[in-house]
Formats: structure tokens, sequence, C-alpha cells
């Protein structure tokens, strides 16, 4: 997914997030920083968020679970692997990709996953840690190999 998709896809769901958040359009505004007019603009769809107000809107309502599920994986962990040119940084524990994730292919201690709403790829250990993430097919199947290659000679 490409930033400015990203950038659609929140701002076309910021008016269903204030909603289930509990929030109206004037303290929604309030806690981004940006005029009610502008919010009213984005959940209209006659605008979209700019980058910075779609970045805050993630890291602040990470926990929403409509906009887990919109994204299908944590926003914040999007976010860094959109602006980390497609490379997630290893070592954050993941829910294990129950449900917005399908196995693509599995070594004996790790597995390729890829998620069903984004199309990006993780690679995940038996506790469920994230160790590369990437749009690349691929780059993670070479990742894969090379980190069972690695995990063998420890």
């Amino acid at each position: 997914m490409e930033k400015m998709q990203f950038v659609k896809l929140i701002s076309d769901n910021m008016k269903l997030v204030r909603t289930e958040q509990g929030f109206s359009q004037d303290k929604m505004a309030e806690i981004l920083g940006i005029s009610k007019k502008t919010l009213v603009q984005i959940e209209k769809g006659r605008t979209t968020a700019n980058w910075t107000t779609v970045a805050a809107f993630c890291a602040l309502f990470q926990h929403s679970s409509l906009l887990f599920s919109i994204i299908g994986d944590n926003p914040v962990d999007f976010l860094q692997l959109i602006i980390s040119d497609n490379q997630a940084m290893p070592g954050d524990k993941t829910m294990g990709g129950k449900i917005w994730w399908k196995d693509i292919e599995s070594t004996s201690d790790f597995r390729l996953q890829q998620n069903l709403i984004s199309h990006h790829y993780r690679i995940l250990d038996k506790q469920d840690y994230r160790w590369h993430s990437s749009f690349d097919k691929e780059i993670s199947l070479k990742r894969l190999n090379e980190i069972q290659i690695d995990k063998k000679n420890v």
C-alpha cells in the first residue's frame, strides 16, 4: 500500500472511528489539532487529511478495534512500515495473525504471513515476535531463508 492510499483509507474512515470513540466533531478536531471545518471536509470526502494528521490519528487511536479491522494490523506498526521504505523494525510482539493474516510459508522456527487487507508480508517466530515486514514477497522469502540459516548457525 502506498502512502497516499493509506492517507485516503484513514481519511475515509475518520468519521467512523470518531463515532466509535464517542467524540463530537469539535472534540475530535481539538484532539487532532485541526479546525472543525477541516475535519468536516475530511469526513464529507471533499478533501483528505494530511500525512501529519493521519499519523497523529493512528497514534492516538491505535487501540480502536474499528481502525485495527480496517488496516488489519496495528496502525502505528503500519505507519512505520510505510515510512521506513517498507521495512518495519523487528522485535515487536504481535497477536500472531489469527484473523487478518494467512500463512504463506513456514519453517521449523518461523512463518511468513501476508496481510489479507494491505497485502504486506511479515515473518514471525514461534512466540509471535516480528522479525521482518515488507510489501515485497521476494524480499520476504529471501529474508525467511536468511533468518532460518542464521538460527541454525547460532
